[in-house]
């Protein structure tokens, strides 16, 4: 990979066919060991309209591929090494197979040997990792290779580790045997001001200062004329200290240019539960080429933000280049935070100065790949409204997990990103009970009726438990059973924008209209639970659009399809559909829609 694409068997070198097949391949390769969906290879083979074939020859390239590694084996057979993983296929691999995969574990040795201050062996191992390349990532499979998000990510980490690898032969006063590879990668990335920092660096300690001086120049018109701003502060740093001859060796030690984030929110001290979902999660995290991205979603107020904080904390750990986090205001009173300003504030908490940052939004994701590259963070994308709105806040490469939350299910992630889903569910009833013990804090007698009262009346629903703890220990003592609320009026608290009602309006308000007014009609059907063709006669509409309308609620979270083909509301939600109902459609057509529901329900029992 690190180069043109070769495949060598038993010392000999295969072909590997046209131009199509090597990019299948190449794609394959450069996900080393993860997941790559259909639709990805599809859209890396044809820049425009895709044929109608496109899936077909996909399959093809495939199985040819699969017969190239395995010569003999069975037509329609999957064979030890191209395996089929959900809707795509992952190509088996490992250290000694996959030359990307030794570079990283190169890399990920010189990082370590750096942090703890023994910048020789980091040399060395950095050196070994760069010798491995022959390259450009895909040489060869332009203009793929060079458009690429996966090849350019590729190429990111070789960045990083170059940069890495500049850092330690400074230390060590041997800054010369880094100049090739940094002139490599100072050519590749033009605009990576850290890069070109360091070569200057290199230049002047190989004694070409005058060669020195140009880069700089070069640099600065090409900063102005591309980005319109001017040098950073680790650039004219370097330049200032090239002018000044002072390029003596930095001191030994872990490396202080890379800034460390620390954004999580504080973790739930009354959190409970959710012990299969956490496990599930850090197996999925721990996996060798495991997802790099985690996709948790459920129902309004069914604790997803917690969930995410308080697993986020839990494997924080494992990721000791920092924590990212976000809100991005995909369901609230606040309009959306787009990708850009995400992005500016990420690259702010990862050392780039406000005027180091490019203007357009492709520009600043992949100065914020880059800055990811090689580094292991956690990111936290918190309440978001869909894969679109984290498509550029998604790292390039591995190392780094992004736990993303949402109301909607993300599908999208599962195809595009290899995301593990997580969906949340309601707590059971003994994990609603604790929560609710916890959050009352021991104020007054737990009487245990009292408690399963309360729990009832919330549905099990993780902010309903947690506003009515709130009406029972904000005021003056009250009796446990007095924080059981009637209806949606006991969610409210002091402020209604933060009570139930508000929290359901935001999934609701997204809804489009004939879905919402279905919403509103679901209370008046007379079954515990509807089905396709019930909500289709309830709404008076046919059954295909009854179909999409259950579809839409559902990837809202606001039915869920307990049984296959039984749709059901939460109690609450149902509460609040209600409302909505009694005062947004006139009594005139309510009664229509349930005496719609009224005669279907009759005639299919």
């Amino acid at each position: 990979m690190l180069g043109s694409v070769r495949v060598h068997r038993a010392g000999a070198e295969l072909t590997l066919g046209g131009r199509q097949q090597r990019l299948v391949l190449a794609l394959l390769l450069a996900r080393a060991g993860a997941p790559v969906s259909l639709a990805e290879l599809v859209d890396l083979l044809w820049d425009e309209q895709a044929p109608a074939s496109a899936v077909n020859v996909v399959h093809r390239h495939i199985g040819e591929l699969r017969r190239l590694l395995e010569p003999g084996l069975p037509t329609r057979s999957a064979g030890g090494h191209l395996l089929r993983e959900l809707s795509g296929y992952r190509l088996r691999a490992d250290e000694q197979s996959l030359d990307l995969l030794k570079f990283r574990s190169l890399s990920r040795s010189a990082r370590r040997s750096l942090q703890d201050g023994d910048p020789e062996s980091a040399l060395r191992h950095g050196l070994d990792g760069l010798a491995l390349w022959r390259g450009r990532c895909a040489a060869g499979l332009e203009p793929a290779s060079r458009r690429h998000p996966v090849f350019l990510a590729v190429e990111a980490e070789r960045a990083q580790t170059v940069r890495e690898a500049a850092d330690a032969a400074e230390r060590c006063g041997r800054l010369g045997e880094v100049l090739a590879p940094l002139r490599q990668a100072a050519e590749l990335h033009p605009l990576d001001e850290s890069l070109q920092s360091r070569l200057l660096l290199a230049l002047a300690a190989d004694g070409r200062q005058a060669e020195a001086v140009e880069v700089y120049r070069t640099v600065r018109h090409r900063l102005a004329d591309d980005l319109g701003v001017e040098p950073g502060e680790e650039l004219r740093e370097a330049y200032d200290r090239l002018l000044h001859q002072r390029t003596t060796p930095a001191p030994a030690g872990p490396s202080s240019t890379l800034p460390r984030p620390a954004q999580l929110p504080p973790d739930l001290p009354a959190f409970h539960g959710r012990d299969e979902l956490i496990a599930e999660a850090r197996a999925a995290a721990a996996r060798p080429g495991g997802p790099a991205v985690l996709a948790i979603d459920g129902m309004p107020g069914i604790g997803k933000s917690a969930l995410a904080v308080h697993l986020a904390h839990g494997l924080a750990a494992s990721y000791p280049d920092g924590q990212l986090y976000v809100d991005l205001r995909g369901h609230g009173r606040e309009p959306a935070m787009g990708a850009d300003e995400a992005l500016r504030g990420f690259l702010g908490s990862l050392g780039v100065p406000r005027d180091g940052v490019p203007a357009e939004l492709h520009a600043q994701a992949g100065l914020y790949r880059s800055r990811l590259a090689g580094r292991r963070l956690l990111i936290v994308l918190d309440n978001c409204r869909d894969a679109e709105q984290v498509r550029h806040l998604l790292p390039g490469g591995p190392g780094c997990l992004v736990i993303v939350t949402s109301r909607s299910r993300l599908a999208a992630l599962q195809t595009t990103a290899g995301a593990h889903p997580l969906p949340v569910g309601l707590p059971s009833a003994g994990e609603a009970r604790a929560m609710l013990l916890d959050l009352l804090g021991g104020r007054g007698p737990a009487d245990p009726a009292a408690v399963d009262a309360v729990v009832a009346a919330c549905g099990r629903l993780p902010l309903a438990l947690a506003m009515a703890a709130a009406r029972v220990t904000s005021g003056p003592p009250t009796p446990l059973d007095a924080g059981s609320p009637a209806g949606l009026d006991g969610f409210d608290g002091d402020d209604p924008q933060t009570g139930l009602r508000a929290a359901f309006s935001w999934s609701y308000e997204a809804l489009s209209g004939p879905a919402a007014r279905l919403f509103r009609l679901l209370p008046l059907y007379p079954g515990p639970d509807i089905a396709v063709a019930g909500a289709a006669a309830l709404a008076g509409v046919a059954p295909r659009v009854g179909r999409a309308l259950l579809g839409e609620l559902s990837r809202a979270h606001l039915v869920s399809e307990d049984l296959p083909g039984r749709f059901r509301a939460h109690g609450l939600l149902l509460a609040y559909a209600a409302e909505l109902g009694e005062d947004g459609d006139s009594p005139a057509e309510r009664a229509a829609a349930r005496l719609r529901g009224l005669q279907f329900h009759r005639a299919a029992w």
